[in-house]
């Protein structure tokens, strides 16, 4: 492919790794302001939940159908779903209507986000991949300098409703480059069939788990019995895919060991990412009263530091294992977190700012290296399956931890306090305390506090579960 054509396509996803990145770190900044302004402390979690779900549910079908029709047709069908997505959450009247308008917002994400991947695949080689990729994660640290102030300044000075937009225009123009510029291969039609029943057990069983866990915490026994549904549809799923002609996710794919270790990295380091993206600003409104822009620079922070240590993969994975990369970084991460577990009232918060950062810099590493490594570890026609594979375990880390988080944070906040002072939470949650007795404040303070330790006890938890995950890693060769 000529460079002149590279160069266009590398344009189009840099802008669409920024549209999708940018949305996390406005939202994340608006989230206090969008919950208390439609009283949605009980739904908060299906804000990030919905979209994330449609994500995960839509993202195999699409790497499926792109190894099977083509990327350039699914990626834009992905970038005009996420654009109306985008456009409607930014109309939103109540929060019925935003978790709708964000589900739509995902279906489109399933397409966009693992197909930049798999575009990259195709069009640059293993050792210009990680340059490349580099590159690319210059747009989340884009979006990361841009997204909370944009989001902060959007907040307090028209509404929360603004911060989608954002994305409308940049969703037009990624279209429209990809449009005209971006030419590729003709697929034989003797491979164009479909893994419909596949598609189905998978939808339903993916479906039925993540509702069944946002439901866990007010519906306890149809959550539970959503999720016993949804095991018993994925092992169908399972069995139907061994069986299959055109299986929508080929098991031959999981033979290898570290493959796996790398799916399984990217899904939990996921799960841990949006912990701190969704509750560091939570925790810096309602404790520590500092503003919408300032708390959202904690997740600014984070990206920065994601974007500058990426560009050091490519010469660690020269000279070292996988396995030994992985292991020293996901160390470092953790002890950065164990601080928070004893953080009380008159903890420094510029050191959330540092937490934030060593973890972002540890997820540039480890999971740049996941994306890289499922790719370089299957066949070549089976890319665009991998990358949606390794996309499916990182969207359905984010979904599953946040409705598992927003359970356990909910439940804290039950048993502390009286349900007389639990609807003062949507205010307190934006540092706002109108109202409120001191003693009263104090006591829905002391709750908010025990609800984030217990949030972030578990993100210890699964910091373990990781490390673990990657000392089994059978392989302790340099992969090139």
């Amino acid at each position: 492919m000529k460079k002149f054509s590279r160069s266009w396509i590398m344009a189009a996803i840099f802008i669409a790794t920024f549209m999708t990145s940018v949305e996390v770190t406005i939202v994340t900044t608006a989230l206090p302001e969008i919950i208390s302004a439609l009283h949605g402390l009980r739904f908060q979690s299906w804000i990030m939940s919905s979209y994330l779900l449609t994500t995960a549910i839509s993202t195999l079908i699409y790497g499926k159908l792109a190894d099977t029709y083509g990327r350039k047709i699914l990626f834009q069908l992905g970038v005009i779903l996420f654009t109306l997505g985008s456009f409607l959450s930014g109309i939103s009247v109540n929060i019925f209507w935003l978790i709708a308008a964000r589900a739509l917002q995902g279906c489109g994400a399933g397409a966009v986000i693992p197909l930049t991947f798999t575009i990259i695949a195709d069009v640059y080689t293993f050792k210009e991949r990680a340059r490349i990729m580099a590159f690319t994660n210059t747009a989340w640290g884009l979006s990361a300098l841009i997204g909370p102030l944009l989001g902060g300044l959007l907040v307090e000075n028209l509404s929360w409703h603004w911060v989608f937009f954002v994305n409308v225009p940049l969703g037009i123009l990624v279209w429209l480059i990809m449009h005209f510029r971006y030419i590729e291969a003709p697929i034989p039609h003797s491979q164009m069939k479909i893994d419909s029943w596949g598609c189905w057990w998978l939808a339903s069983g993916l479906t039925a788990l993540l509702i069944g866990i946002q439901l866990l915490q007010q519906i306890p026994l149809v959550g539970w019995l959503l999720i016993i549904v949804s095991l018993g549809l994925l092992v169908v799923f399972l069995f139907h895919e061994q069986r299959s002609g055109y299986p929508l996710l080929p098991l031959t794919i999981f033979k290898n060991k570290t493959f796996n270790v790398q799916i399984i990295t990217a899904t939990i380091l996921s799960g841990i990412l949006i912990g701190y993206q969704i509750y560091f600003p939570i925790w810096l409104q309602s404790l520590y009263h500092i503003g919408a822009t300032e708390a959202g620079l904690v997740v600014t922070s984070s990206s920065v530091c994601w974007l500058a240590a990426s560009f050091a993969i490519g010469r660690l994975l020269s000279n070292f294992a996988p396995r030994k990369i992985a292991l020293v970084v996901i160390a470092v991460q953790a002890t950065a977190y164990l601080g928070l577990l004893l953080a009380g009232s008159h903890f420094p918060y510029w050191l959330f700012y540092f937490v934030a950062a060593v973890s972002g810099g540890g997820m540039g590493i480890v999971i740049t290296m996941n994306i890289m490594l499922s790719q370089q570890l299957v066949p070549t026609k089976l890319i665009a399956s991998a990358s949606a594979v390794v996309t499916l375990g990182r969207s359905l880390g984010q979904t599953l931890f946040t409705g598992v988080y927003g359970s356990i944070f909910n439940l804290v906040l039950a048993f502390h306090l009286p349900k007389s002072l639990q609807k003062s939470i949507n205010q307190v949650i934006t540092g706002k305390s109108a109202g409120l007795t001191s003693k009263d404040l104090s006591l829905v303070k002391s709750a908010l506090l025990s609800g984030l330790h217990s949030v972030f006890f578990l993100v210890i938890g699964l910091f373990i579960l990781v490390l673990l995950c990657n000392w089994f890693d059978p392989n302790r060769k340099i992969i090139s």
